[in-house]
Order: C-alpha cells, then structure tokens, then sequence
C-alpha cells in the first residue's frame, strides 16, 4: 500500500520537458477533460473572479497561468473577464515547448492568449510582473524547499495574488484515479501520471507551511470536489 504520510518524490512523464509526440497530445486533451469532468476548472475560475471582484478598480489586468498546459483555463479566464468586462491580458507559461506549440495550435486568435515557452525558475521569469497568477495541477510537481523559493520570489511580482488548485492526496483520490484512468485512459501517461501526481500532492498543513516559509500571511485554503485545494493567496 503506498505511504499516503508524506509527499512521493517520484517522477511524473510529464515532468519530462522533452516528451512530445502523441502520447503527450492525447495526454493534454484527456488532462482537460478530467479538469472539465471532475470540477477542477470550477476551482480555479472561482479563485481568479474571486481576486478580480477584490479589486474593482484594478483597471488593465495582467493574468499568469503557469504549467498551463493545453490553455484551456486560459480560454475560460478570457470568457470570465469578458463577462465581466475587463480589460486582461493573458499568457500561458510552460517550459516544455512541445506544450506551448499544442496550446498556440490549439487556441483561436480571437482569444488574445500569449504564450511562452519558460522555466518560472528562470531569471527572464522571475524578472515579470503580473496582477494575478495561477496554476492548475502544477505545483505537486516540485519540492517544499522548490515552492518555497518559487513563491518566496512571486511574492515581489505579483501585485493582487496569487490562486493555487491543486489536489489532496488522500488514499480514496490514489484509487480512484487509479482504477478511472485504467479502464477509461488511452495514454500511458496519464495512466502513469495520474495516480502519481496524486502520491505527490498536499496536506492542508503541508500547504500552510509552504506559504508561511515563503512570507505569506494572507491566505486561504479550501476543500473542493474532487479532492481538491483551492487556496487563494493575498499579496
């Protein structure tokens, strides 16, 4: 039985920044169905509005997605701000290139979404600004000493805050992945990925201990269907 007491430190495919091919293409569309079926797209949309109504007179909005994947967050933030008629720029930071190609091929013009290909450790990366910065199934993939570096330097580039949607690892999430990707999933990937990425994820304190290491005192953490933390984090 796996050790559900501490984070996993094995690796994830995707953590591969050269993996392309099919593989990596019917893991991205299958990632989005997961997020659109399981509620997880809720989570993050739901922590951006809730920033953004914080700040009414913010004017021009600055939005970073970063791991983002396929872009499809990004294509429902642009629907969001639109609705509520703001003024947003969006950009989706990925350092796999093979990710950021499938995004750009995979998202219309008419949505206005930049791309980039960059590691948020870089120094180009930690040389941005932004209003608003989230990530989605992103952050179990680095170490607490990582995050804590990571977010300890967001903190000066982030002007509003910051929105995390990541999962709860917990033995029922393990199993549950486990035996939905067996049976429904037509990636390798994600078959190996998905119940992994669950062994890799957060505690509520393990998160609690993150933010206060990276000098965070203004935060909150929620539990969302399905076994998910949205925690939303004030600058």
């Amino acid at each position: 039985m796996p050790d559900f007491s501490q984070r996993a430190i094995g690796l994830e495919v995707m953590d591969d920044l050269d993996v392309a091919g099919r593989d990596l293409t019917q893991a991205l569309r299958e990632l989005d169905s997961i997020n659109y079926l399981l509620g997880g797209n809720y989570v993050s949309l739901n922590g951006v509005a809730q920033l953004l109504d914080a700040c009414p007179s913010i004017g021009n909005v600055y939005i970073a997605d970063v791991g983002c994947g396929s872009g499809d967050l990004l294509k429902r933030i642009r629907r969001l701000v639109e609705r509520k008629r703001i003024v947003a720029r969006l950009t989706g930071f990925d350092a796999n290139a093979n990710v950021i190609r499938f995004a750009r091929d995979h998202t219309p013009a008419t949505c206005r979404i930049e791309y980039e290909t960059l590691n948020i450790f870089s120094r180009d990366f930690q040389q941005r600004g932004f209003d608003v910065v989230t990530g989605t199934l992103f952050f179990h993939h680095f170490t607490n000493n990582e995050l804590v570096t990571f977010f300890n330097r967001l903190k000066g580039q982030v002007k509003v805050g910051i929105v995390i949607n990541d999962i709860h690892r917990h033995w029922f999430a393990y199993y549950s992945i486990k035996w939905l990707t067996r049976f429904f999933s037509r990636s390798p990937m994600v078959k190996h990925d998905a119940p992994l990425s669950v062994l890799r994820a957060f505690r509520k304190n393990e998160l609690v201990d993150i933010l206060r290491q990276a000098g965070f005192t203004r935060f909150r953490i929620r539990w969302c269907w399905a076994f998910r933390w949205q925690v939303l984090v004030w600058v």
